[in-house]
């Protein structure tokens, strides 16, 4: 096991995801197994339209937010040069309770792998704004090995 300090890494180490297409801007909490992510809507994000975004984006912000979990695993048994490779990402389910999210709303997402194995991952996620849920999605992650 690496013995890498969570401060000396950023969000750019953990996905593959780079400039605008990066939609957490802070990791509040990250274990192996969950993590907890704060987003706040801006004028960058994809699928903006007339002062919001569409509740799909959800689907990514929980996709980053189980990648941040996923490569704090992997940066810890592989170490932080290991390859960044994403993961392709298969939608089991995804329930919204708006259709909308508006500019500067901030989204706190937890992202658990509630199954694990090899290069396969089951991840449950709840995404929040102020205490609303405004989102549940479960993903299906697999990543190709890396020979």
């Amino acid at each position: 096991m690496n013995n890498i300090e969570l401060a000396e890494i950023n969000i750019e180490d953990l996905i593959p995801h780079r400039g605008k297409m990066i939609l957490i801007d802070e990791i509040v909490e990250m274990t192996p197994e969950y993590s907890l992510t704060s987003s706040t809507v801006n004028e960058d994000w994809p699928l903006l339209s007339a002062g919001g975004v569409s509740a799909l984006i959800l689907i990514e912000v929980a996709a980053q937010s189980a990648g941040v979990c996923n490569g704090w695993d992997r940066i810890r048994v592989k170490g932080i040069e290991s390859s960044k490779m994403g993961w392709l990402v298969g939608i089991k389910r995804a329930e919204f309770s708006r259709d909308f999210i508006p500019l500067r709303s901030k989204i706190i997402t937890r992202s658990e792998n509630s199954s694990k194995y090899d290069n396969l991952r089951i991840t449950s996620s709840v995404s929040r704004v102020d205490d609303d849920i405004i989102a549940e999605v479960t993903l299906q992650l697999f990543q190709a090995a890396n020979d």
